[in-house]
């Protein structure tokens, strides 16, 4: 699977915002960065999602001498600052995201990198890894990039997390009620029908996020000591607190 690139030490090496874990550059038309623990899981599952024809993920393209993954470089906005975010909670691109997903999982179903499981999952869902443009109605999901955490699993772990993602659940949120909405919203596009355990599988992804963080950056991980310096824990339990609040709200949108 893994083919090195030639060399191209004359090219600009322009750093990509919003990478806590890894340095990311982009070099041409391509980006690179260190491959991750899965790597090898990862380019098969790219390379597959290529072969079938799936637009939504970059292309596995091989490793750089530098030892560096490389992968296509999808043109489009990142909104990895939160305050960039809020122009993707317009229903059309909460609803496309959703489609999007639904298509990828689909392609996965049954396959030999699902194994046993429904699909394979992404794991790492959100606006911030996440490629949209603006045709002239806003801007619109085009892909999913950043798959280091891809991996077997089934539908409803990717699907929660991107109903707390996605429309940002948490503290920040002013109406309740609108948030709610916008969960359904998803699943619908989806075409979830089995909702009941939804709202506490969000409330598993955040707990498991926040210990998650804190287990890494004291075991010595530095991509994690990053996120703990930045309040990363801090932040995600209080989304946590204000779920688990409101579950109540949130559910009886699903039922």
């Amino acid at each position: 699977m893994q083919h090195v690139l030639m060399a191209d030490e004359g090219l600009p090496q322009e750093p990509l915002a919003g990478g806590y874990v890894s340095e990311v550059v982009r070099v041409a038309d391509s980006v690179r960065r260190g491959p991750g623990p899965n790597a090898d899981f990862v380019h098969r599952l790219l390379s597959f999602l290529e072969q079938v024809g799936f637009d939504g993920a970059p292309r596995y393209l091989g490793i750089d001498p530098q030892g560096r993954e490389t992968l296509s470089f999808i043109e489009g906005h990142v909104p990895w600052q939160a305050s960039r975010q809020v122009n993707t909670r317009t229903d059309a691109s909460l609803a496309a995201v959703a489609r999007l997903l639904r298509r990828c999982h689909d392609l996965t179903a049954g396959t030999a990198l699902a194994a046993e499981s429904e699909v394979v999952c992404h794991n790492d869902l959100s606006p911030r890894n996440t490629v949209y443009r603006d045709n002239g109605r806003g801007l619109l999901p085009v892909a999913f990039i950043d798959w280091d955490l891809a991996a077997p699993g089934s539908r409803i772990h990717d699907i929660a997390l991107m109903c707390w993602q996605y429309p940002g659940l948490g503290p920040g949120v002013t109406k309740v009620a609108a948030a709610a909405r916008q969960i359904r919203l998803i699943c619908d596009a989806y075409g979830l029908a089995d909702r009941r355990s939804l709202i506490d599988t969000i409330l598993w992804w955040q707990d498991r996020c926040w210990r998650g963080i804190e287990a890494a950056a004291a075991s010595g991980d530095a991509a994690m000591a990053r996120l703990m310096a930045a309040g990363a824990p801090e932040w995600v339990r209080r989304e946590h607190t204000w779920v688990a609040t409101n579950r109540r709200a949130l559910a009886a949108a699903l039922a």
